[in-house]
């Protein structure tokens, strides 16, 4: 989330006409997040969010993303339900783009969970992946190991500019990822972006998830691994530390909902590499490439290099779980 899209009150009140929801009473930019335009919207009939696509949003996508949110609200996971417009359509423009409206999730996301915390997200991830396992709408994950030898090409000649041997790090490292990335786990949807600021916490219990716009069909255990890089390392740069203990917790969490497979207890050191993989080749592209005059806070690469290197020194599936 982020503000690429600047909206004044008449842009907003104009485009409100075209819902059912009443008079704008409140509206405010929301800067957290990379990806979208967002806006809390308070209306006279509730308090929704404005999200306006940009950037890596694949408009042919958009029936995904919406359809994945109304089944998940549907079947009582805790997230935003997307609203209709006046002529039935879940997708409105503005200034060219496409948008849409979903209902405001109270509660307030945390820097830093609690294993407790950690532990409830592994069952709601869990909850997720149990609930889409019959959907019938697909989508191939766009930024899966595919994607990531032409996602460094592209940065390569400039990850000096942010770590001296970031390059080579990564290089070698994709290297080995695609020598021993799994190709037969169980698989399904996932989120693929579950970091702490999408997950909103009430008296300190889930009240919702957020931000499904990276939502694809990949392994399970590459949505593990996704957790355990975004939930379970404490501090920041040369003092990021792993937490065992909240590992131990969200896997814990996770296996009281859905039992993880020997298969993917096997291959979760190389999933984790993978998405610190992930995570650290979009990151620095976003370092790179930032928006000019855009409200967005640009979030450190040095902080998955860190990760990287350390799932790298990981032997089984003992270092993630005591």
């Amino acid at each position: 989330m982020a503000i690429y899209t600047k909206l004044k009150e008449e842009d907003v009140n104009n485009f409100f006409l075209k819902y059912d929801l009443g008079k704008v009473l409140e509206y405010k930019g929301i800067q957290e997040g990379i990806e979208n335009t967002n806006y809390f919207i308070k209306t006279e009939k509730g308090k929704y969010i404005l999200t306006i696509y940009e950037k890596r949003v694949n408009e042919k996508d958009l029936p995904f993303f919406i359809n994945l949110m109304r089944n998940l609200y549907k079947f009582d996971f805790k997230c935003p339900r997307p609203i209709k417009n006046n002529d039935q359509n879940y997708i409105t423009h503005i200034h060219g783009k496409n948008a849409a409206v979903v209902t405001f999730i109270n509660g307030s996301s945390k820097k830093t969970l609690s294993p407790q915390n950690c532990y409830e997200v592994g069952v709601e991830t869990a909850k997720l992946h149990l609930i889409t396992k019959n959907m019938k709408i697909n989508r191939d994950n766009s930024l899966s190991i595919k994607s990531w030898p032409k996602l460094f090409d592209r940065i390569k000649n400039d990850c000096l500019k942010i770590h001296n041997n970031m390059s080579d790090i990564i290089e070698l490292s994709l290297k080995e990822i695609e020598k021993n990335w799994p190709k037969n786990l169980p698989s399904g949807i996932i989120h693929a972006d579950l970091f702490p600021d999408n997950i909103f916490f009430k008296d300190e219990k889930i009240s919702g998830i957020i931000d499904f716009y990276f939502s694809c069909n990949d392994f399970y255990c590459f949505e593990i691994a996704v957790c355990i890089n975004a939930l379970c390392f404490d501090g920041r740069k040369e003092n990021l530390s792993f937490n065992i203990t909240k590992s131990k917790k969200f896997l814990d969490g996770y296996s009281s909902i859905r039992k993880i497979t020997l298969n993917e207890k096997n291959n979760l050191k190389i999933l984790s590499q993978g998405a610190a993989m992930r995570f650290l080749l979009t990151r620095v592209f976003d370092f790179i490439n930032s928006s000019s005059g855009a409200i967005v806070t640009i979030k450190d690469p040095i902080e998955y290099l860190k990760r990287l290197e350390f799932h790298s020194q990981v032997k089984d599936f003992n270092d993630y779980y005591i």
